[in-house]
């Protein structure tokens, strides 16, 4: 039902046209462009609310002002109309409707309980499939870390089953006591499904019930003088205490719990999540909503509950901080989608009330971090995320590069990127032993496997996106290594240079996929790569050149040319030592007695490479 489009917008008669029955209301301006779409319990009492009596929001007097027709469309019950209203707002983006720019889907935990000796997996997607599922957890991250607690607390196996069924012997896993090894036989059914219950009851929330039997095993294991194994579980109670002392607890209810936390400031808002699952705090996600003009922050937090569980599970319980004006209306129509009862509180005490404290620090952090500077590391990562179709920007970026001489004194590096730019505290290097000269695949598959068994036994976090100087042949080296250690989630790109060696015309080969991708000269996800690339290279060739010197018994700074002995040692004196002039500028060092701005650039460039 709309109104005529060659006739002047009467409200009134429009009205009267209107049924009581539930639907979705669309408003249009004279050039026929979306102005807002909205859903109703009732159509006739909903849309009339808009034009009986004076607006007294600036929102609502700025939409009326420009309406020149409606349509609607009557739904069998506000369920449909919730799904048809999210659906229009993503296909239209109306001007004057709250955008939610988040369609990706969330990480869990999958358990594979058909199998005979159970994996626990990272999982993303429907979940049809039999097993049991936990989460949802607010990244991969997220979920990377817990699978990793999860290794180190209980051994559970995480390799796919093709490698769990062609094993001869036990891989590395088994030798970092990361698993024990059900492919060769090392653990009996009984004892490995004792250790999947304890993993299901820790993911359930019920560590305590852990600890407990942990205990009683630990006392029997004593009694029977069987040191090794009390010792065992001991150290499973420690590591158990020292998680949950990280962790803010639920509660005793463990009731599936989301609380948003809002943010506004210079008319942008962020909306943190905070995940609630288990008896445990999982993370947070922030979002940054499109406010219509002067949204309300009851109308902002109304909009994204509609958009953002409309088409995902959702939990029991969802926390706002403030009474939504159509809260119970949204709680009806989501309690019939999920099949249970979905209750939404704007008030809350206590432990709750900490908990939405604690979002809405979260979104004040993040809407902060949105603000500064490093938005544009965020902006380039959302665009890397785009270009390589990720489900979420990466939060964490790894890229290696390898450097020689001739083959000889070879050196790689990781350098780490977030979405707070570079993390140099992460950076690493590896003086590369043991391969031939010149092979470079040889050298990148031993600093990979380096790294990632570190990273294995907790050193840091795994990345989201792990980069490669290289083109396919580098991809296969180091799939190859990830595969064996049983690592997956990082998805591996080469960077390989274009015609000519020249910026821009660069292609990223990804792993699984037979066409490189060519990105535009422009775009930010070049830059962020270009960036990244270009910092693992020159942490690479400083310390190759700083290898070469150790090895010969000179500095490095006897290789530039122009720098004779005389102003070395005034560059060693004023600037108190090797690592110092490195890490000076051009204008510094052309400060230097006898150092020309010529001079000073080439010793620059000398330890960072082109400018």
């Amino acid at each position: 039902m709309e109104t005529p489009p060659d006739t002047a917008f009467d409200p009134q008669a429009f009205l009267a046209t209107l049924t009581h029955r539930p639907g979705v209301y669309r408003m249009y301006d004279a050039d026929d462009a979306l102005l807002y779409v909205g859903k109703a319990r009732d159509l006739r009492n909903r849309v009339g609310t808009y034009f009986q009596g004076r607006a007294t929001d600036a929102k609502t007097m700025a939409l009326k002002a420009r309406i020149a027709r409606c349509e609607v469309t009557v739904t069998h019950t506000e369920t449909e109309a919730l799904l048809l209203e999210n659906e229009l707002i993503k296909a239209h983006r109306p001007r004057f409707n709250i955008l939610l720019r988040d369609d990706k889907s969330y990480p869990y935990i999958h358990l594979s309980t058909q199998h005979e000796f159970p994996r626990l997996s990272f999982y993303r997607g429907p979940r049809r499939g039999p097993g049991q599922y936990f989460g949802p957890y607010p990244s991969a991250g997220a979920v990377r870390e817990t699978l990793n607690q999860l290794q180190k607390l209980f051994r559970i196996r995480q390799c796919d089953d093709t490698f769990f069924a062609n094993r001869s012997r036990p891989c590395l896993q088994y030798q970092i006591r990361r698993c024990t090894a059900p492919c060769v036989g090392l653990i009996g059914r009984r004892d490995y499904a004792r250790d999947v219950e304890d993993a299901r009851a820790f993911l359930e929330g019920r560590s305590t019930q852990v600890v407990n039997a942990l205990a009683e095993r630990m006392e029997h294991a004593a009694e029977a003088l069987d040191f090794e194994s009390a010792a065992r579980f001991r150290d499973q109670i420690g590591r158990l205490k020292r998680i949950e002392e990280r962790q803010a607890v639920a509660g005793p209810d463990g009731v599936e719990t989301d609380v948003l936390g809002l943010a506004a400031d210079g008319g942008q808002s962020c909306i943190a999540v905070l995940f609630i699952r288990g008896g445990r705090v999982l993370g947070s996600r922030s979002f940054f909503p499109r406010a219509g003009e002067a949204a309300s922050a009851a109308e902002t937090l109304e909009a994204f509950v509609g958009q953002y569980y409309v088409r995902r599970d959702v939990p029991r319980l969802i926390v706002t901080g403030e009474p939504l004006p159509e809260g119970e209306l949204l709680a009806a129509a989501l309690s019939e989608r999920a099949g249970h009862r979905v209750e939404i509180r704007g008030r809350v005490r206590g432990e709750r009330a900490r908990w939405h404290e604690l979002a809405v620090t979260n979104a004040k952090l993040a809407l902060d971090a949105r603000q500064s500077t490093n938005a544009t590391v965020e902006r380039q990562l959302e665009a890397l995320a785009s270009a390589l179709d990720l489900p979420e920007a990466p939060a964490r970026i790894e890229c290696f590069d390898i450097s020689h001489l001739g083959g000889t004194e070879t050196v790689a590096s990781c350098v780490v990127y977030g979405p707070e730019g570079a993390i140099k505290a992460d950076y690493r290097r590896f003086n590369i032993e043991g391969v031939v000269p010149g092979d470079d695949y040889g050298a990148m598959v031993q600093a990979v496997r380096r790294r990632y068994t570190r990273l294995k036994r907790g050193e840091a976090a795994l990345p989201d996106v792990l980069l490669i100087d290289g083109g396919r042949g580098q991809i296969g080296a180091v799939a190859g290594v990830l595969e064996e250690m049983q690592i997956e989630g990082p998805l591996i790109v080469g960077v390989a240079k274009g015609e000519g060696r020249r910026p821009g015309q660069e292609r990223l080969y990804v792993a699984g996929q037979e066409t490189p991708v060519r990105l535009p000269g422009a775009s930010p996800a070049l830059h962020l790569v270009q960036q990244v690339r270009d910092e693992a290279h020159r942490f690479a060739l400083t310390g190759q050149r700083a290898r070469r010197a150790r090895k010969a018994g000179r500095s490095s700074l006897e290789d530039i040319p122009g720098l004779g002995p005389k102003r070395r040692r005034e560059l060693l004196r004023q600037f108190g030592g090797l690592q110092g002039v490195a890490r000076a500028g051009v204008e510094d060092l052309a400060r230097v007695h006898g150092i020309s701005r010529r001079l000073a650039e080439r010793i620059y460039v000398h330890f960072h490479g082109e400018r």
